[in-house]
């Protein structure tokens, strides 16, 4: 019996081969949650398909949303460092844009917060639950003072990193 030869551009299945998932986010639900739900942290409500700020259902389900869920536990999905001389002088006033934008976003998008503001040597880091809103907040502040924006996405974590500088 002679060797079984393989037809041109066929390749065998493996059943051995480890397949990279499509997306991991480990704040993303696998399924969506039993409506209508609410977050006993925030008081959001999981109706429609989608988080709302509207009144808590009668018999809502409670669930930690996704952005509670990343507060808890001290993980970020954006990063905005703000720095430079111009920042120095400006210091309030820019904090304020970065809050008023976040009052903004949040009441159409309610994952979409701030979860912390730091103090750093050059400026501040702030902290966002979602990577749109870190990816709005410098943008905004692009808008507002010009200045140098960067943006740097990592795929693999759904992590974002905002640097915007400005010198005096």
């Amino acid at each position: 019996m002679g060797a079984r030869s393989t037809p041109a551009g066929f390749k065998p299945i493996r059943r051995d081969e480890l397949w990279q998932e499509r997306e991991h986010d480990a704040y993303k639900p696998a399924r969506k949650p039993v409506e209508p739900a609410v977050c006993p942290d925030c008081g959001a409500v999981y109706h429609g398909g989608r988080w709302q700020w509207i009144a808590r259902p009668e018999g809502a389900h409670e669930i930690l949303c996704a952005a509670y869920h990343r507060i808890r536990d001290c993980f970020p999905a954006g990063y905005v460092d703000v720095g430079g001389g111009f920042f120095a002088a400006h210091r309030d006033e820019m904090i304020a844009l970065l809050r008023h934008h976040e009052t903004k976003e949040k009441s159409g998008h309610p994952l979409a917060r701030i979860m912390a503001i730091e103090n750093e040597l050059d400026g501040i880091l702030v902290t966002t639950t979602d990577i749109h809103l870190a990816r709005d907040l410098g943008e905004a502040l692009h808008r507002a003072y010009q200045g140098d924006l960067e943006f740097h996405y990592n795929d693999a974590e759904k992590l974002l990193r905002v640097h915007w500088r400005r010198g005096a």
